[in-house]
């Protein structure tokens, strides 16, 4: 593992970083067993629960797997979750440990344990600064600073450690993941010991040729299983090095991690790649000359090759493509820091077609895997020799899968199925069938493209929809809003989010944003556009550099309908077309409580927000 340090700021406030500094895997081991002896030490019990809250770090993994040791349950909050949340998230799961990162959230629970909400909590933990002792009062129990904890334990004698492992079964449970809660409160997905040995070790011999020299770098929540299987799991399975990327990573720093690390794995979540594909665009767009002529030239030739690589073809490179990447591409990917990349990733959320070309034209596959909390991260992969831009892989190894008849649904089964909700049986009966499937709730389809060695339904998958997303109008026709609002922004590069509605309607219609800047000191939206957007201010000849300028001009309304008419056409029914649409004054955000963590969109809070202006253009049609 390793870590880099914020070791103080320039004259411009901007952080300035030291050195990495490194854990062996012994020290990381021994850190474990530390941690695991002071919770013990105070009264933890068998399948007690810690909770962990902060940006990633050495400390989330160690005080995850030290849990673990002790023969408990780790679960995550999300940094961002403000205090009922956190509280909910405690007091639902019982948790006998918090360990927080800095005072600031500290103060989340001492606000909580003022109130006397968690009468499970044994102490709080605090990483990457000493806590102050105003708030350790206020928590009426005991707060440790992260070196004073990993103390405490230090007279518990090794035969008391060793109990508490040999105890741990396979079907224990070791991980609580929260579901984002993009309908109602979260619930507490247990995922067993044998749940991720089993899908860490499918993934890693069976669809990416790794080893102890490979390099992850770890910057999306790892309150998400997904970040927990590639950035935590994996690297213990192999012995790879894992770097912990700064708090302002989806600030702008990120890409510095990427040039320093060059990970030879790299995921994220379709917005991530949407960002850097923006950003890349961008710098394209200010290139002119010959060298435009050879960038273009050498984009052609990068997409040709991975139209090529993809499953059915003849994995041949196009004449030139050596001369292309080194004159162009292989600077593309340097400049990204993926040159290294053995495989790049997107999961989590919808993710057009568009950016998947681009990054194709710059010679970087970007596979695409489907999964949920439920079946422990992945179900379906995409990788080398299995992939097809559009569809999200196959099914992994081990598994069967199967689409009900009268709906579409996507179910599936295998060792990497959840053991079901914390405290939720009803949920769990709903989620798993007495077969053993686990019904995803997705619509989906299969190609004909079967892989022999998984029962069939095989071939590569498509997602067309989620089931309680689908609208249905009045005339009874169910649509998946999903593919529609990627049409629109595909023929609308400016938007940066689209939310189709229509359910009981006659007709559909649209609540759209426009890409703006974020404020880097508050990480809040500003009206700004971005330079995307501006490009497209360019294009139109308007003069608008703000989203309230945007929405008064005549210019950007023939962009957005004559985009529209376009999305329409590649209706699959007359439907499915879009017929109003307005244009909000500001973009969605999880702040704003319209996008969970994961950046997956909560059409329900949205329609609540805006819902006199969702009436306003269905008035007098109805």
């Amino acid at each position: 593992m390793a870590v880099k340090r914020i070791t103080g700021k320039n004259e411009k406030g901007h952080n300035i970083l030291s050195n990495w500094q490194f854990w062996t895997w012994n020290q990381y081991y021994d850190d474990c067993c530390r941690f695991a002896k002071s919770i013990l030490k105070l009264g933890f019990t068998k399948f007690g629960t810690v909770n962990i809250m902060g940006f990633n770090s050495p400390e989330w993994f160690i005080a995850d797997i030290g849990t673990i040791v002790a023969g408990g349950i780790a679960a995550g909050v999300y940094s961002t979750n403000l205090e009922d949340s956190c509280r909910y998230i405690s007091d639902h799961s019982q948790a006998q440990f918090v360990v927080v990162e800095d005072n600031k959230q500290l103060a989340k629970y001492a606000a909580i344990q003022s109130k006397g909400k968690l009468p499970h909590l044994k102490a709080i933990v605090v990483w990457g600064e000493d806590p102050t002792s105003e708030l350790a009062t206020k928590c009426q129990i005991a707060v440790y600073s992260w070196k004073d904890f990993l103390e405490v334990g230090k007279d518990v004698p090794e035969t008391t450690l060793t109990a508490a492992q040999e105890g741990i079964r396979p079907g224990n449970c070791c991980s609580l993941i929260y579901t984002s809660g993009t309908t109602g409160m979260p619930k507490a997905v247990m995922i067993s010991h044998d749940n991720v040995t089993w899908t860490t070790k499918n993934i890693t011999q069976h669809y990416m040729t790794l080893n102890h020299e490979d390099r992850v770098v770890s910057y999306l929540p790892l309150s998400h299983i997904a970040a927990q299987l590639i950035d935590l799991y994996a690297g213990i399975d192999l012995g790879l090095c894992t770097y912990f990327a700064q708090p302002d990573a989806l600030k702008g720093t990120l890409t510095v991690t990427l040039k320093d690390v060059r990970p030879t794995i790299f995921f994220g979540v379709p917005r991530v790649w949407e960002k850097m594909a923006e950003f890349m665009q961008g710098m394209a767009r200010d290139i002119t000359g010959v060298k435009k002529t050879m960038s273009t030239w050498a984009k052609s030739c990068g997409k040709k090759h991975l139209e090529n690589a993809q499953f059915g073809g003849d994995s041949s490179k196009p004449w030139g493509y050596g001369c292309a990447n080194t004159l162009v591409l292989s600077k593309i990917k340097d400049a990204l820091g993926l040159d290294q990349a053995k495989g790049c990733f997107t999961a989590a959320a919808p993710i057009s077609a568009d950016t998947l070309w681009y990054f194709a034209s710059v010679d970087i596959p970007v596979f695409e895997v489907f999964g949920q909390s439920e079946c422990t991260g992945p179900h379906t992969v995409s990788f080398y020799d299995n992939w097809k831009i559009g569809t999200c892989g196959r099914p992994i190894q081990g598994s069967k899968s199967r689409i009900v008849p009268e709906n579409g649904e996507l179910t599936y089964k295998g060792r990497h199925i959840f053991m079901g909700y914390m405290y939720g049986p009803e949920d769990t009966a709903k989620t798993i069938d007495e077969e053993g499937y686990l019904h995803s709730g997705d619509v989906a389809e299969f190609d004909k493209d079967e892989d022999t060695r998984v029962e069939s339904p095989s071939g590569f998958m498509k997602i067309t929809g989620r089931i309680k997303e689908l609208i249905i109008t009045a005339g009874g026709e169910n649509i998946p809003p999903v593919l529609i609002e990627n049409e629109m922004k595909s023929s609308l590069p400016a938007l940066s989010n689209c939310m189709v509605v229509g359910d009981k309607k006659k007709f559909l219609t649209m609540l759209i944003t426009l890409k703006t800047k974020v404020d880097p000191d508050t990480n809040t939206l500003t009206d700004e556009l971005t330079s995307d957007a501006l490009f497209v201010s360019q294009q139109i000849e308007s003069t608008a550099r703000k989203v309230g300028e945007a929405q008064k001009c005549e210019k950007w309304t023939k962009y957005i309908e004559t985009g529209r008419l376009a999305a329409n056409k590649k209706a699959a029914s007359a439907a499915q077309a879009v017929q109003k649409w307005t244009l909000l004054s500001e973009d969605f955000s999880e702040k704003a409580g319209q996008l969970t963590p994961t950046l997956k969109l909560k059409r329900s809070v949205v329609a609540k927000q805006y819902d006199a202006i969702i009436e306003a253009m269905y008035a007098g049609s109805e």
